[in-house]
């Protein structure tokens, strides 16, 4: 009777977890075309043209993630109020998460718009820097509007409602396309702008998919009782530093994972044109599965923050440990499938034998990395459930670049453990950091989950 009761629970848990999921997956999965689509069009006009696209790509990019990390808190803060019913403090809590949302944008917007010294410092190529400010300044434009819809989706993320962020983000997608084939080869009266017009065509989706989001929360009924458009009201400073304390530690620590791919990208760049091209394709194949497990790590969020509102730390432990085994299963799919289809899954990108050959390597340590990855980035996910971010941010630091990246670069560019591998090595120091990010969060969450049953017991 007992394992029946605990089946039953873990299929409920799990159906919820899933219908939470799905959508988000969907919509990631379709933010991430929008850059697929970029790269493949502006490739269409010139080599010079991707370059700079790819060049700005690599600047914003990182960027977006460190925002949507730090307005990541409004989905924890929502949740757990939605779980306590307390929707009278919930319209609130989201004009003041759109304030810090309109000036977080604007501010990374004003630093995105004179990057020019960051690529005199990178020592890029003079003929590139124009055309990748071009693209990198018209992104800019679009900054605070995609701040906007960034704070909408993680309200509507928080009450459990995951479809209006796939609806917007496969519209997104679909504008995307014609909106960059006017401004990249100028058609309907607009000049063609090459790359730049990649830039302008994705500030114009940010603009639209903001003003979508708006609507759907605005007059959708679901949404009617938390009075988020009931009054104007000015930013409010102890909201505002008890959102930023919270999204802040969130926001560095996806930034600090983001970033170190960036910097093992610059670091094996001296180690020829096959090799950066091999490690760019397990990058990109890895980077497109990972969105599984992140989109789980989003849902694990909700779940464990309306748990917590409800007061219900149990019923929140359950529902991190349900989505921490979800993970794992996942990841023993995807590895499986990699290492399977390792070569099937470079020839994708390339018929060139020596690129390939590097890149099938490559992905088998990708495989690998699955099971870490999802542990970590599901660990991650509920404790900010619990809204404990400030370790979750000091255990990532250290494991990415107190760990990893040393490890990767010993074993990759030096000869003190040996021959230097190159890439294999710097992947093995992937493979260690995720796997330390793993094993403390993973403590963290057991420690935290345990901590807050033993408060409502005492």
């Amino acid at each position: 009777m007992y394992n029946n009761t605990l089946v039953a629970r873990i299929t409920s848990e799990w159906r919820r977890l899933l219908s939470l999921t799905i959508p988000i997956v969907i919509a990631q999965l379709a933010n991430t075309a929008m850059g697929f689509v970029d790269t493949m069009m502006a490739g269409r006009v010139s080599p010079n043209d991707l370059a700079a696209v790819a060049l700005g790509n690599s600047i914003w990019v990182p960027i977006f993630l460190l925002m949507s990390g730090v307005l990541l808190a409004t989905t924890a803060k929502a949740a757990r109020l939605f779980g306590a019913g307390d929707n009278a403090s919930i319209g609130p809590l989201v004009r003041q998460a759109l304030w810090l949302g309109l000036m977080f944008g604007s501010g990374l917007a004003v630093l995105m718009w004179n990057a020019k010294p960051l690529m005199h410092w990178l020592q890029i190529s003079p003929a590139l820097i124009e055309p990748a400010m071009g693209y990198l300044r018209a992104v800019a434009c679009g900054f605070p509007a995609v701040a906007v819809y960034l704070v909408f989706r993680c309200y509507s993320d928080a009450l459990g409602r995951t479809r209006p962020s796939m609806v917007i983000g496969i519209l997104g997608l679909l504008i995307n396309i014609p909106v960059n084939y006017i401004f990249i080869y100028g058609k309907l009266g607009v000049p063609a702008m090459g790359g730049v017009g990649c830039g302008w065509a994705t500030a114009l989706v940010m603009v639209f998919m903001a003003l979508a989001m708006l609507v759907w929360v605005r007059w959708a009924p679901y949404y009617q009782g938390h009075n988020v458009f009931a009054r104007f009201q000015w930013p409010n400073l102890s909201m505002q530093k008890s959102l930023a304390t919270l999204g802040v530690p969130i926001g560095i620590a996806i930034f600090a994972e983001a970033s170190i791919f960036s910097i093992i990208a610059l670091l094996i760049g001296g180690l020829g044109a096959n090799t950066v091209a091999g490690h760019q394709i397990a990058l990109n194949f890895s980077s497109l599965v990972f969105m599984l497990p992140y989109s789980l790590g989003m849902a694990t969020t909700v779940r464990v923050g309306q748990a917590m509102g409800a007061q219900q730390p149990q019923q929140a432990r359950f529902a991190a440990f349900v989505a921490m085994g979800t993970a794992l299963l996942v990841a023993c799919i995807s590895a499986g499938y990699m290492t399977w289809l390792r070569e099937s899954i470079a020839r994708i990108y390339t018929e060139d034998p020596v690129v390939l050959s590097i890149a099938a390597a490559l992905i088998v340590y990708a495989a690998v990395f699955q099971f870490s990855d999802a542990v970590q980035v599901t660990a991650a996910g509920a404790l900010r459930g619990y809204q404990d971010t400030r370790m979750t941010m000091l255990i990532t630091l250290v494991s990415y670049w107190g760990v990893g990246l040393p490890i990767g670069y010993i074993l990759g560019l030096t000869d003190y453990l040996g021959t230097a591998q190159g890439p294999a090595g710097m992947w093995q120091g992937l493979i260690a950091g995720l796997t330390c990010a793993a094993v403390l969060l993973g403590f963290r969450l057991r420690h935290i989950s345990n901590k807050q049953i033993v408060q409502l017991q005492a």
